[in-house]
């Protein structure tokens, strides 16, 4: 008996398949590990949720760090997610070279509500396996941001986060890498649920 072999891609696969239009206009999918996930439809409370996160983050930001929103980042050689957000150091080019790669990132920010089991399951600990230092997730679900960080490896190929900390909807969080920053919570959660 044969065992059929999964075809795994590579980022440089993926992009040729997206320039020769093998994904459609409206289909929205990601490489996680080597195979295309799609993405689930946005809701409502998911794109408020956005609105409000991108609104506050470039006020308190400015221009001390680039913030990118629904934009793939590197990881490779088989992964290239699209967080909900991404918080990079300033690049002279703006990435026009390239998505931001794992030492470029100083947060990654996920909004969940039906994707929370992916976010927690999947991209935690892939997120923890390249080093990204600070993950959130907002967790649509039960009103609160669950933060991690400090990511290390368990065992071979196990990644997590040393440390994880959930926040409720009415509390404030500094931003990593900018102390004196503090994301009121209740500015984004307010009217979502």
């Amino acid at each position: 008996m044969s065992i059929a072999n999964v075809k795994l891609f590579s980022i440089d696969d993926y992009h040729r398949l997206a320039q020769l239009g093998f994904f459609g206009e409206e289909e929205r999918v990601e490489l996680i590990r080597g195979q295309f996930i799609e993405m689930v439809a946005k809701e409502t409370a998911h794109e408020v949720c956005i609105s409000k996160l991108n609104k506050e983050l470039t006020l308190l930001l400015g221009s001390k760090a680039t913030t990118r929103v629904h934009s793939p980042i590197i990881l490779p050689p088989d992964s290239e997610p699209e967080p909900d957000f991404t918080l990079a150091v300033n690049k002279a080019d703006n990435y026009l070279s390239s998505h931001p790669i794992a030492v470029d990132i100083l947060l990654v920010i996920e909004v969940a509500d039906s994707s929370l089991k992916y976010d927690r399951e999947i991209k935690l600990p892939l997120y923890a396996e390249y080093g990204i230092v600070h993950y959130w997730i907002f967790n649509l679900l039960d009103n609160s941001l669950e933060t991690y960080a400090e990511p290390y490896q368990k065992t071979q190929g196990d990644c997590n986060y040393r440390l994880q900390r959930i926040l409720s909807a009415n509390e404030a969080i500094a931003l990593p890498s900018f102390p004196d920053l503090s994301l009121d919570l209740s500015k984004i959660f307010s009217g979502i649920n």
